[in-house]
């Protein structure tokens, strides 16, 4: 008794810190945007959510997203946004990701924006070039997309 008790409280603590969201796998053949429903085709305009113990959110465009976290929906605690670098299509925190408005860029919803790691990623992607600057909090409001706060 007394190791059967012992073990699912070693799996309770396990399971409590498991440490912040990850990134998850998009499947562009059958993961549907949570705003829109149409399908994520195109990786490098995606964008997620994650939460410890949840499915990942997937989006088809950064519009979408934006639209999502607007609406205020309830998130689970420790939910972090991540948005696909347009160029490499690697996944990084849409709170350090650097945004660009670009009204020639063909995106799935229209939002015409595209996410880069950093400046140099940005610099790198013919897409970006002659784009506008835009801040995480200008896309997704005053508090800037989720960033794993409880």
């Amino acid at each position: 008794m007394r190791t059967a008790c012992g073990a699912l409280l070693a799996l309770a603590l396990a399971a409590c810190s498991r440490g912040p969201a990850r990134p998850a796998a998009l499947d562009t053949r059958n993961d549907a945007c949570a705003h829109c429903r149409m399908a994520v085709s195109d990786a490098r305009f995606a964008g997620q959510l994650a939460a410890p113990g949840e499915e990942p959110r997937f989006f088809d465009d950064l519009g979408c997203l934006r639209a999502f976290l607007r609406a205020r929906p309830p998130l689970p605690r420790g939910t972090i946004a991540f948005v696909a670098d347009h160029r490499t299509r690697a996944w990084v925190r849409a709170s350090s990701a650097v945004y660009t408005r670009q009204e020639a860029a063909q995106t799935p919803m229209g939002s015409h924006l595209v996410a880069h790691s950093d400046a140099a990623s940005r610099d790198a992607d013919p897409v970006a070039a002659g784009g506008m600057p835009v801040s995480p909090a200008e896309l997704f409001g005053p508090g800037g997309p989720p960033e794993g706060s409880p």
